[in-house]
């Protein structure tokens, strides 16, 4: 265990020196709000959702993110508000975000267009107590407690047959000073691309093929490819791969108003932590009670 301890050490120095961090989601379009601030409100109802995200489970000090959100429509669907808090934790480290969340409605036809705006604070922490170090008192390893503000933007065009949106759901690259003296970038200015399609195969099954694009300066571009298969539009079964080095298997259920979904990722020889398997579960709740509010239970995105 402490080999693997001492590696992830190294690994964590070198994730801080080239300054890039953002939590990943296998299941972005469950809950978009994640990356983009339009999806508030957008579903025309009042949704929360809770997921959690074990990365290379077994694996001491390994990535796990926790996330919780819950938006509304407002104004007669013209309005979305929302609340967004993530807490992200690598090795002995911790970021926790609290965001909140406004967007834009115009409808036009069938399709509507959505702008978003976020605001919020970021909680970075080090606590060298969470590693067995052979030198307790190396001053590189010192106890580190910031908070910094942040904000995002972001547009979304959305039908029942399509979805696409573009954001950077953090403008302002964040950069903390430890008291070891090292320069830590807490997060990079990321610019996500997402898209899904719906094809109607017949009255029971529909395909929907979905892509992530994530990309910063100073790193290739990370693509998520998913093709899902929804049954009865109450269960949806897929397969999914990030950058054709990590695969996944995703399942997904509708239980009258809760959404249920469960993705299990298998790393390859390519992958950094390639012995290791990933786990993503989502909860989602969604309650139209609100005169204006839609009362569909099922909805593609």
């Amino acid at each position: 265990m402490k080999k693997y301890i001492f590696g992830f050490s190294i690994w964590l120095c070198a994730l801080s020196a080239h300054a890039q961090q953002d939590p990943l989601y296998a299941q972005y379009l469950n809950n978009p709000l994640l990356l983009n601030p339009a999806y508030a409100g957008s579903n025309k109802s009042w949704v929360t959702n809770v997921g959690y995200r074990r990365q290379w489970a077994g694996f001491d000090g390994s990535p796990t993110t926790l996330n919780f959100s819950s938006h509304i429509s407002l104004v007669d669907n013209k309005v979305g508000a929302g609340l967004m808090v993530i807490q992200d934790n690598i090795g002995e480290t911790k970021n926790t975000e609290i965001t909140a969340n406004y967007s834009y409605r115009i409808e036009q036809g069938d399709k509507s267009f959505l702008f978003g705006l976020s605001t919020g604070v970021m909680r970075y922490q080090v606590d060298p107590g969470q590693l067995r170090l052979q030198n307790p008192g190396d001053p590189a390893f010192g106890f580190t407690n910031e908070t910094q503000f942040n904000t995002g933007v972001g547009a979304m065009m959305k039908s029942e047959r399509y979805m696409v949106g573009l954001s950077v759901p953090r403008l302002i690259p964040a950069r903390v000073s430890t008291t070891g003296g090292q320069d830590i970038q807490i997060y990079n200015r990321h610019v996500y691309l997402f898209a899904g399609y719906i094809v109607n195969i017949n009255q029971r099954f529909k395909f929907k093929p979905t892509t992530l694009i994530k990309g910063t300066a100073g790193a290739p571009a990370s693509i998520d490819l998913n093709a899902n298969l929804v049954i009865d539009q109450s269960y949806t079964v897929g397969v999914l791969t990030r950058n054709f080095n990590t695969y996944g298997l995703l399942v997904q259920a509708w239980l009258k108003d809760l959404r249920l979904g469960y993705v299990f990722e298998v790393p390859t020889n390519q992958s950094v932590g390639q012995r290791f398997t990933s786990h993503d579960i989502a909860l989602t709740y969604t309650l139209p009670f609100m005169a204006h509010h839609d009362r569909t239970r099922f909805s593609n995105f």
